[in-house]
């Protein structure tokens, strides 16, 4: 079967793929009634998995699909149309695990692993995030001494995607020295459930707001790999752990797109078919700006999509690529979650069950906005670069910069008047974010007008909502809100001492 999937070409099989799911989770099985459940049924999870969708992420040498963006992209986007919480389950398998395999593990590890993944349907995941230490991966504790031929690896790991139920792990660590510190640097280790030295248990299971299919909670490290397990890199492992959380923020638009082109889909036919009033919903004037939004999502979306396929490849090194990699992850999240509150709101009452598609669609993108990096956290990082480069070019006003700037000198022209101000000085943490929104919605408007032949009317609406976010986020970056919380807030905070 795996060696028939391989050689299809990818149109025949992407189609096959998107109708096999369709039967599945809406004919065979009812999904509206399984998303209320922990854990996707053994029995729907394999026919799931009949058509290799993991396959697209193996290289040809081992009998996959040639891990092509595209093919990756595809996949990801055709899964979230049915279920977001499985196009997450194949995210983790493809980004953070069987890529970072395929560029840097070594060879007979591969092909044992590969193997398995194409005959057993095997899944794989990363372990990285540490209860003190979320974002903040350089400080892990997790450590590893290496032995004879072997690493011991120690530590406690928590919030991974699919934990109790992989059946192998990337495990990140620090080389423990003599004296018991860690080195600044990070390894990467595979490990193989199945065998009884590297088996890691999850010790504690978390009742997840949403994504239920995925099973989330704490594991105990305590394992000894072989040598040929840890992952090689090209320069520091740092450099590695860069270019793989690069590579999969550049790959979050794959999720995003098929989950927003659900939304729209059915916003849009109970927006004709529901009446008010004697007219359809859709000839509300407020209902057609709802819907416009979630198109404008959807495009540039796409428009991201098209970008990565370009620049994702692992044959790139994207360690470097945090600006492009942080705007696409951050602001295909920020829509994902405000199309379901659309959709949510379009479908009045009904939306509000969970297991209507707006309703789950609701809790299960949320965190999206958090993991890999909240996008608080990564909208500065974006200003943060962006003012290092002005910095360097010795340039104060935004709109010369970015005129100048490869990521923004073709969209920049529809914004000047939005942008058109100095920084020249130091700027407090929400600026940045704010400052880091705008940079990363004219980034991805660019990504949509690089797309020659692209619907025009789609181009023309989203410039639209572009602008409006801009002069919106103009307006909160010229506020100049510095309001800090009052800790000890209640002294003559009490409305019923002010009545009579």
């Amino acid at each position: 079967m795996s060696n028939v999937i391989s050689q299809q070409d990818y149109t025949t099989y992407i189609s096959s793929f998107r109708a096999h799911l369709k039967q599945l989770f809406r004919e065979e099985y009812d999904y509206n009634a399984i998303s209320l459940n922990r854990d996707l049924p053994a029995d729907f999870l394999a026919k799931i998995m009949e058509k290799k969708p993991l396959s697209v992420a193996i290289p040809e040498l081992h009998g996959g699909r040639g891990v092509q963006v595209k093919e990756c992209l595809g996949v990801l986007s055709a899964a979230s149309y049915e279920s977001l919480a499985l196009s997450l389950m194949f995210g983790i398998n493809i980004a953070l695990f069987l890529e970072p395999l395929a560029k840097y593990g070594t060879y007979p590890v591969q092909e044992r692993i590969f193997k398995q993944f194409l005959e057993n349907n095997a899944m794989g995941g990363l372990m990285i995030t540490e209860k003190a230490y979320g974002s903040d991966a350089l400080n892990m504790k997790t450590a590893y001494q290496q032995l004879v031929d072997s690493y011991q690896i120690k530590g406690e790991k928590h919030w991974q995607g699919l934990s109790g139920a992989a059946d192998f792990w990337l495990v990140t660590a620090r080389k423990q020295a003599e004296n018991g510190d860690l080195s600044r640097d990070i390894d990467f280790f595979v490990t193989e459930n199945s065998k009884e030295a590297q088996h890691i248990p999850m010790v504690e299971r978390y009742d997840n707001l949403g994504l239920y299919a995925i099973p989330y909670g704490v594991n105990v490290i305590d394992v000894v790999v072989p040598a040929e397990q840890k992952l090689v890199p090209e320069s520091t492992g740092i450099k590695l752990m860069l270019d793989m959380l690069h590579r999969s923020r550049l790959q979050f638009p794959g999720m995003g797109l098929g989950f927003i082109k659900r939304l729209l889909d059915e916003s849009l036919q109970h927006c004709q078919q529901r009446i008010v009033g004697g007219a359809p919903l859709i000839n509300i004037d407020s209902v057609k700006y709802q819907l416009a939004r979630i198109q404008s999502a959807f495009t540039i979306c796409s428009g991201m999509c098209a970008f990565s396929v370009k620049s994702s490849g692992i044959e790139h090194d994207l360690a470097t690529m945090s600006v492009e990699a942080n705007s696409l992850k951050a602001l295909v999240t920020d829509m994902m979650q405000e199309s379901a509150q659309i959709s949510l709101q379009l479908a009045g009452a009904n939306g509000y069950r969970l297991n209507h598609l707006a309703g789950r669609a609701v809790v299960d993108s949320r965190p999206f906005q958090i993991f890999e990096g909240s996008n608080e956290m990564l909208y500065a990082q974006i200003a943060e670069a962006v003012l290092k480069l002005m910095r360097k070019a010795k340039e104060t006003n935004f709109l010369t910069f970015l005129k100048s700037y490869n990521r923004t000198n073709i969209s920049v022209d529809y914004f000047k008047t939005q942008v058109d101000f100095n920084l020249d000085g130091g700027l407090n943490q929400r600026d940045l974010v704010t400052l880091g929104r705008m940079i990363s919605r004219m980034i991805c408007f660019q990504f949509v007008l690089e797309m020659e032949g692209f619907n025009a009317q789609l181009v023309e609406l989203t410039r639209q909502h572009m602008l409006m976010d801009l002069t919106m986020l103009n307006g909160q970056f010229m506020s100049k809100n510095h309001a800090d919380p009052i800790v000890s807030y209640e002294e003559n905070a009490d409305w019923m001492n002010f009545i009579s």
